[in-house]
Formats: structure tokens, sequence, C-alpha cells
């Protein structure tokens, strides 16, 4: 048997899988938080238990938790003498310009990774401190870095060019990457093997609607278009983020308003948005706040899908013409009031949606479509950490 260990590190975490790649199942799950605090916390969840194990206990950095890590493995399950993984795969938010796939990692690589780090402040230095700490839990497995960046690299230069003075843009690294692309990419081949049609035959537009949000248009499973930009800021309305803003509001509110540089950015990534309207950052709870007759959830509710539709309709027109939609991510999975309001109106483009259908609460992916609808719409669960495991374990069977 195969298994791969999938690792997403941040600065203060580190969520783990742990793999078996024949059947594609999870064999245990773990988070390890609060390091480098007082007191640690580490949770442990067996597939063939039915506890999940917790311990709080102080854990001083990235290396002590894989130690903790390894320790639950080995008191909880499985055994990783029985299961031992043959590559470790990292999540990694931002590859450049300069990653495009799957890549091993070596000593330049993790440079490069900590080069990125001024365009991904707040996750690259964290997945490189994974990284270095996994590679001295694991020192004999390859390890492999699967960048969140990675599938946005087959954006055309009219798609991720931002119009400002070019030599500036060149220097600064100034210009769209996009992000969640190891979802888009493992929902657009999810959904091709659902409809039992080539990936390369299709037309898509992916939504990835969680606390985070972004779209994408895929044309032959390769992405085209996405909504995000340089930072994950751009594109949609999310749970706390703004999304699209004019830039001059910003100039605005520095010189009326007396924000600094670091006030709107927090402004506008941890304070905008749903919670920004609402003061609820859960698309539940405006949902249910906009049910029980509150005006300004209403209006957060429509803003979010008014710009759903818009980009809907964008990425269909760049497109040309559109074979499926999927809706992805805790709120695209979750949420039928979501996914009905924003497809509301586009039968112009070959959308209908059965209401039946798509109040139907489902983990599985399912169709969500009118029998004749000239689009395809469905539902599909995202996995990222199988996505990872995935490309991991294909790069590391081909050295």
């Amino acid at each position: 048997m195969s298994a791969v260990l999938v690792i997403n590190s941040g600065s203060s975490s580190f969520k783990y899988q742990l793999i078996e790649m024949a059947s594609e199942q999870t064999l245990a799950s773990g988070l390890i938080e609060r390091i480098g605090e007082t007191t640690g916390a580490s949770t442990h969840k067996c597939r063939d238990a039915a506890e999940t194990f917790t311990r709080d206990l102080p854990i001083p950095d990235h290396t002590a938790g894989f130690a903790i890590m390894l320790a639950a493995f080995e008191e909880h399950g499985p055994s990783l003498a029985a299961h031992p993984p043959v590559v470790v795969g990292h999540r990694v938010v931002h590859g450049g310009a300069r990653f495009y796939e799957p890549t091993l990692i070596t000593p330049q690589v993790e440079r490069d990774i900590d080069d990125l780090s001024e365009l991904a402040p707040l996750h690259n230095p964290g997945a490189l401190q994974g990284i270095i700490a996994a590679e001295k839990a694991f020192p004999d497995v390859p390890h492999v870095a699967v960048f969140d960046t990675a599938f946005h690299q087959t954006l055309p230069p009219a798609a991720f060019t931002y119009a400002i003075n070019a030599d500036l843009a060149e220097r600064y690294r100034v210009r769209r990457y996009g992000f969640h692309g190891t979802s888009h990419q493992y929902v657009a081949n999810a959904a091709a093997r659902f409809l039992e049609r080539p990936v390369g035959e299709l037309d898509q537009i992916v939504l990835h609607l969680g606390n985070g949000a972004s779209v994408c248009a895929v044309r032959g499973g390769e992405s085209v278009e996405t909504s995000m930009g340089m930072t994950p800021l751009e594109g949609l309305v999310m749970g706390t983020r703004s999304g699209d803003i004019d830039p001059g509001a910003l100039f605005h509110l520095h010189r009326k308003a007396g924000l600094g540089i670091d006030d709107l950015d927090t402004l506008l990534n941890r304070g905008s948005g749903l919670l920004g309207l609402t003061g609820h950052g859960d698309m539940r709870d405006v949902v249910d706040a906009a049910q029980a007759g509150s005006a300004q959830a209403q209006l957060a509710l429509d803003v979010y899908v008014h710009r759903l539709k818009a980009y809907i309709g964008a990425y269909t027109a760049q497109l040309g013409r559109l074979d499926v939609v999927s809706f992805t991510a805790g709120v695209g999975e979750n949420s039928d009031v979501v996914r009905r309001l924003a497809l509301e109106g586009l039968e112009v483009l070959g959308i209908r949606i059965d209401a039946e259908r798509n109040a139907a609460r489902s983990r599985q992916a399912r169709v969500i479509s009118t029998d004749d609808s000239p689009v395809t719409v469905l539902v599909v669960p995202t996995d990222e950490e199988l996505e990872i495991a995935r490309q991991s374990l294909s790069l590391a069977s081909a050295d």
C-alpha cells in the first residue's frame, strides 16, 4: 500500500492527513495549533476509532508539533510502520510566476518559497516552517510542494496583466496570480469524471465559495481566468474580505478618515465582506438574519449574489460557450439559497435549475440543473488534500 501525508502549515498551526492512495481513503487527520503560545493543542482522529483524541500542552515550534503528531500516530493509530508515507505533500499558497506544477522540494525551492513570502507574508513563511519541520520528521522520503497559484499559470497575459506602469509592475512582481487553484483543478476534473466526459472537451465555471471565495473559468482543463488577483483580496465578496473595490475609495479613507496602510489592510481583509456589512462573517448567519427580516442582511446577500452573477456572465463571455457550472466549498456545497439566487435569471445563458434537486442535501457530487438545461449545473464537494496527495504521489512516482 502507498500512503501520502499531506501537510497544510501556517505560522501557528498545521493540519495533516494520512491518505491511503489505493483506495484514496483518509486513514487519519489532525490539527496542531497555537504553536508558540503558552499552551498549544493537538487533535488527532483515526478512521478506525470513534473518538477524537485531544491534548493541551506546550508546542514551542513546528518541530515540536511534528513530534507530537508522530506520538499521536503511535498512540492512537494508524501505525506509520504499517502505513509509511512514501511522499509528503505540502500546500504552499504562493508560487508566484516560478512554480506552475507540483515541485520536488530542494534547498533552492525552499529559498524561492521564502523569497515569495513578500507576496504572501501571512502564508508562505508558515508553509516553509512546516516544510523544514516535516523534513526533520521524515528525512528519507521526498517532499513535494503543491502551490495554490500553480493551476492559474495558464492564464493568458491579457488576463494576468494589470494596466499600471509596466516597468514598475515587473520590478515588484505586480500581476494577477489567482488562488484556490488546487480546489479549482480538483473540481474541474471531478466534474468531468462525474459526467463521464473528457475534461479537455469541457468549458467550465467553478465557483469555490467558502469564507474565502473565488471563481475560475476552465477551458479544456486549464484555467483561463480567475477572480482573485495578486492577493486573495480581489474578486468576489467573502466572509471578511471586500473583494473588488475602487482603489480610489482607499485614498479617500486615508485622506478623510486618517486610515493608514495597516488600517486599510485590516479593514479590507478582516473587517469587510459579509462581516463588514452585517456583523456576521458566516453565510448561514446572514441567510438566517435575512429570512428573519433584517434589511441589512438582505442587502449583504444581494451584494454577494450580484457579484456572483456578474462573474458568471463575464466568464461565460470569456469562454465563448459554457458546458458546466460547479459549486464547491462550504457555502457552495451547502447553501441552496445562495445557489438559487446566484443562478436566477440566467436562463439566457442556458442555465436552468431544478428547485427540488437544488434543495436536496447530500455529501456526494450531484446535478441540480433540469434535464433539459443546456448547461449542466453541479454541486461537487472539493478535496484539496486528496488533490495534493495525487499530485505529490504522481511526481514522486515519476522520479
